[in-house]
């Protein structure tokens, strides 16, 4: 359990709690566009969010302190290393006199796997701030620090599906119908850096042609139904797969797992990885199936629940 704070100050607030959850981000699709000249890689991604959550609390306070809790709060590292720390203190640096306080993040989601844990954190602890301070969360500063913060912290600050563009900052909003789902990790962390070594692109080189960058997909409009979803999503990909199976052979047998499973009817893997999801018809198949996967590899985390 990692707490810091300012060296001398120990202010007790009697402030009541604010709390945000951190919903864990899921890539439905992931097109690696290409490689900027600045290293930094363009994507397309349908990305929509679950309903399993880290619990971010904050009680306002003078002082900056994080305390971690929860089953997974070991694999959280070092405090300072912890992207609700660093959103934090990047805000209050473009915010005079910005209304800090004591976070204590209960850590469920595992930590590097693909389904933005920590960017999910940060974001949630620069919601709690702009709570805190009266902030709209479309204040250029807070935007601007989630940018800063990690690529996924722009798409994690408003939590809702969408097509995800650019190197993360660029949001389509997007209709989804509730998708059952399973979501299945095994518990290795895959760093993302790693992953986009292995996909192995050049400074400025492009992944696709030309005319796939200008030709903008068409996704499934309002009241479109999962049917039509799973057919849209199954013609599309994740472009990180195969690279990310190369590290981490494991990833392979999850998506195998999920495969064996009866009424699966896309299985694909999230991100960079190493978390891998199924989309089901209905809620029943999905629990049935995170039962079954629970028995056979108990060391894994299995969530069944529902992305929208």
């Amino acid at each position: 359990m990692a707490t810091r704070g300012n060296a001398g100050a120990n202010v007790q607030s009697t402030a009541l709690a604010l709390i945000e959850n951190a919903c864990a981000k899921v890539n439905l699709t992931l097109r690696v566009v290409g490689r900027r000249v600045d290293g930094y890689h363009d994507l397309e991604s349908v990305v929509a969010f679950a309903d399993c959550a880290d619990h971010l609390n904050l009680t306002p306070g003078s002082t900056l302190t994080l305390k971690t809790t929860g089953p997974l709060a070991p694999d959280c590292g070092e405090t300072g290393d912890n992207l609700v720390f660093k959103a934090a203190q990047l805000l209050g640096e473009r915010v005079p006199g910005l209304k800090l306080g004591d976070f204590t993040l209960d850590k469920v989601l595992p930590v590097a796997a693909g389904i933005g844990g920590g960017s999910a954190d940060a974001a949630a602890a620069l919601r709690l701030l702009a709570r805190a301070n009266g902030l709209a969360l479309d204040d250029k500063r807070l935007i601007e620090v989630a940018k800063q913060t990690g690529a996924d912290v722009p798409v994690c600050l408003s939590s809702g599906a969408c097509v995800m563009t650019g190197v993360g900052e660029t949001l389509l909003p997007l209709s989804l119908p509730k998708m059952p789902c399973v979501m299945v990790n095994p518990r290795i962390p895959v760093p993302t850096k790693d992953v986009f070594e292995a996909l192995g692109l050049r400074h400025g080189e492009l992944l696709v042609g030309v005319t796939d960058v200008i030709q903008a997909t068409a996704w499934p409009g309002d009241g479109a139904s999962i049917e039509e979803w799973v057919e849209a999503l199954a013609a599309a990909s994740n472009d990180l797969e195969a690279p990310a199976m190369r590290i981490q052979p494991v990833i392979g047998e999850v998506l195998s797992a999920l495969n064996a499973t009866n009424g699966a009817w896309l299985a694909r893997m999230s991100g960079s990885g190493a978390t891998c999801f199924a989309i089901f018809e209905n809620t029943a198949e999905a629990q049935r199936a995170s039962q079954k996967i629970q028995i056979e590899h108990p060391q894994w985390w299995v969530h069944a629940g529902v992305l929208s």
